[in-house]
């Protein structure tokens, strides 16, 4: 498939520091960017086909990105080390500092994935894999694909197809694709999920993780995530979090001795009027007198 990519793209403050490296495959382009970004500098990127960025550091705490620009500070969040946006997705992103980053970008034809992911995954699920974004901190062997992929566009030595296999592998390791025989739940979280996620909530101390943390926990992309999981269990993933922090201070104010500010202490919140609030709107008792009921 002859194919070159169509972006439109502005950037202000972001220079290049090498010759940009690409090459053309069935269906895809493959970029490699290395790149200064000044303090303050911005980015706007928007592609009727779906991309993948990968970045060889970590740049979260230089890089914030969003997909909403008239709402940017309060939607956005650190830019992970990999990320697939799909296709009719823009994207915003700002520096706080100055830094140097180099990332591979794969650039990919709509038909041209849905043609490789459907014989192996049904159509259905090809489709729910290319609209749904994946974000990902833990790059671990898609890295270590993406840098062979750099090898090859840098300095190509290998026919096309050892390229093109390559990228396959990357988006088979990235994008949200249920394994084999992996329950999908019409769109919903699996048992194994939940219970993953579950551990993971119960094992802390105050029972808190950020939206991000918990989508990270059951691999899925943070946008993703919130909506199987509201789907899943009919609240948002702060609602249920709240629920469990609740559960927490009613196991200590029937299995200890602690006094109410100290349970809201030890459980993260403000203060005791804060946890009385919460614990009031959720139990519709205060905790004092929700304690004295149980015979506490």
């Amino acid at each position: 498939m002859s194919y070159w990519h169509s972006m439109i793209w502005h950037t202000e403050g972001i220079r290049t520091v090498a010759p940009v490296k690409w090459r053309r495959f069935d269906g895809l382009v493959s970029v490699f960017w290395e790149a200064e970004s000044q303090s303050g500098a911005r980015g706007y990127y928007l592609s009727d086909d779906p991309r993948i960025m990968i970045f060889f550091t970590d740049v979260s705490s230089q890089i914030r990105m969003s997909n909403r620009d008239g709402e940017f500070l309060q939607h956005f969040r650190p830019m992970t080390r990999a990320v697939y946006v799909p296709p009719g997705v823009p994207m915003w992103t700002t520096s706080g500092a100055t830094h140097r980053f180099s990332h591979l970008n794969l650039h990919l034809h709509k038909d041209r994935l849905l043609r490789y992911l459907s014989p192996s995954v049904g159509s259905s699920a090809a489709m729910t894999a290319l609209r749904s974004p994946v974000e990902v901190q833990d790059t671990g062997a898609v890295e270590v694909l993406a840098r062979l992929m750099v090898d090859e566009v840098s300095k190509p030595s290998k026919h096309a197809v050892y390229g093109e296999s390559l990228v396959g592998s990357i988006v088979t390791g990235l994008l949200d694709i249920p394994a084999q025989g992996v329950e999908q739940n019409n769109g919903r979280l699996t048992q194994a999920q939940m219970n993953k996620l579950m551990a993971r909530v119960n094992g802390l101390s105050d029972c808190r993780l950020t939206v991000a943390e918990m989508a990270e926990t059951v691999g899925l992309s943070e946008s993703w995530f919130s909506h199987v999981f509201k789907k899943t269990t009919g609240k948002t993933p702060l609602q249920w979090q709240l629920s469990k922090r609740i559960d927490h201070v009613k196991r200590l104010l029937m299995e200890s001795d602690l006094a109410v500010a100290d349970v809201a202490a030890k459980l993260g919140f403000s203060d005791q009027a804060h946890l009385t609030k919460v614990f009031r709107q959720i139990v519709g008792d205060t905790p004092a007198a929700w304690r004295r009921r149980q015979g506490r």
